[in-house]
């Protein structure tokens, strides 16, 4: 099976027949999907300025869908990397019990749906890249009681989401899954609860 650097290279190569370069782009989200696979597929498309369902696409759109997808899995991968040395920092000086961040971490390990939105068509508008840093930004910092990529406190508890896990708050304004690492005790109990969260 063709890895994501592979993939790319077909999304790229002129020699390739357009059909085959769009595939390859969907196939490369396969390997790495921050939004989920038709949320990210979504979002590249509008960015790029390509419909979902366009089957001959301009070549160069699809290149530039491919270089922000590339763009934001070297951030994860960066991230990762960082987790990783960080663990086995923490397990050489004794820690072996993984906190929540790292329970949460390896739900999403790879990058396939680390800011999930369960609506393919309600989704971040900024720059994947961007999306990711700010969410990394707030998994290093204490929680707090909004969304960590739009800045929004409309936060709603929702249930039989397409994810593992299945439930938990979603933003109401970008659509992203958030993850409870990054909010507070007291804005997963409003999300919970359906209220709005009113800063003190």
């Amino acid at each position: 099976m063709a890895g994501f650097r592979s993939l790319a290279r077909q999304v790229r190569d002129p020699g390739c027949d357009l059909a085959l370069r769009r595939y390859s782009l969907r196939k490369c989200l396969e390997k790495f999907a921050p939004y989920g696979h038709r949320a990210t597929w979504d979002h590249l498309c509008a960015r790029a300025g390509f419909g979902p369902e366009d089957r001959s696409p301009d070549p160069a759109r699809l290149v530039a869908a491919l270089e922000e997808l590339e763009e934001a899995r070297s951030v994860w991968l960066a991230y990762e990397t960082g987790f990783t040395e960080r663990r086995r920092r923490e397990k050489h000086d004794g820690l072996r019990r993984p906190g929540s961040v790292d329970d949460w971490h390896r739900l999403t390990w790879g990058g396939f749906g680390v800011a999930w939105c369960d609506n393919p068509r309600v989704h971040p508008s900024a720059p994947l890249a961007e999306v990711l840093r700010r969410l990394i930004a707030a998994l290093e910092r204490e929680p707090g009681s909004c969304c960590p990529v739009c800045g929004a406190d409309r936060l709603v508890w929702k249930y039989g989401l397409d994810h593992e896990p299945s439930s938990g708050p979603v933003c109401t304004d970008c659509g992203i899954l958030v993850p409870l690492p990054v909010l507070s005790a007291r804005a997963v109990d409003h999300a919970r609860r359906g209220r709005l969260l009113i800063s003190a």
